[in-house]
């Protein structure tokens, strides 16, 4: 069994690509906000069951050494699985976009319109409602608001009439935004959100969305995978958070038009 007291050593590269890195009960904003530093974000047990499976399932691996524990011997483990999976989609900024008959919908008939971090709180809890298994625990949820109120957690919303329709959160790690989830109310929402983000980001200096799991999804927006490696040095090159991103309620429809134009 193989322990790390903090995420600064382990080294991701060694894992498997496809399972859990890591075991550790830390969910603190700061805990947090260093994991997501070395390229790993958490999975937290929805229940006891799932908690006992993770260790039904991977306490071999942990008694060899190959997945790490992190964090207080006392803690226990297998309360919360990381990840840091081998390839990593990711959305480069420039190259993000919206399908065509989405902006054609922008451009003649939805009045949508976009804000950062007004409703961060509530983005994170629309993430969560009818979601299983329920990864968004309350716990989590507690840092994630904290790491907000600190300046390195963000909300994309998008807004139909004054409602909340759809949206986007995750944090910021220099020029890279890991995204944790999304939401819509309303057909393309999420997508809307997600491209909204890469340009609010763009002006902010950023270079990578970073979508944690790959699907037809995020592939849809024109995410591409990159080796877990070439993601991790990307982190570890980055420059500290600089310039803020963009905040102002702005209106949908300049998504649909070309990014120079924006």
């Amino acid at each position: 069994m193989s322990r790390c007291p903090r995420w600064e050593a382990l080294d991701v590269l060694e894992a498997a690509p496809d399972g859990p890195v890591a075991f550790g009960a830390d969910l603190s904003p700061a805990g947090l906000l260093e994991a997501y530093r070395a390229g790993v974000y958490p999975f937290p047990a929805s229940d006891e069951y799932t908690r006992a499976l993770n260790e039904v399932v991977f306490a071999d691996q942990v008694q060899e050494g190959r997945i790490r524990l992190v964090g207080e011997e006392s803690a226990d483990p297998y309360a919360v699985s990381w990840w840091c999976p081998d390839p990593r989609p990711v959305l480069p900024v420039s190259a993000t976009h919206l399908s065509r008959s989405l902006a054609r919908r922008l451009r003649n008939r939805l009045p949508w319109s976009t804000s950062l971090d007004r409703r961060f709180e509530e983005v994170v809890r629309e993430c969560r409602a009818g979601r299983v298994p329920l990864w968004l625990t309350d716990e989590l949820i507690a840092s994630l608001v904290r790491l907000h109120d600190l300046g390195h957690a963000h909300s994309v919303e998008v807004w139909e009439d004054g409602d909340l329709i759809g949206g986007v959160f995750g944090l910021r790690v220099g020029s890279v935004f890991s995204m944790d989830s999304m939401f819509f109310h309303r057909p393309g929402a999420a997508k809307v959100a997600v491209t909204d983000l890469a340009a609010r980001f763009a002006q902010a200096g950023g270079e990578l969305l970073d979508a944690q799991r790959d699907s037809p999804h995020v592939r849809d927006l024109g995410c591409v995978l990159v080796p877990r490696e070439q993601y991790v040095q990307c982190l570890h090159s980055t420059a500290r958070d600089t310039l803020p991103i963009p905040t102002a309620t702005l209106p949908a429809r300049r998504l649909a038009q070309p990014t120079g134009s924006r």
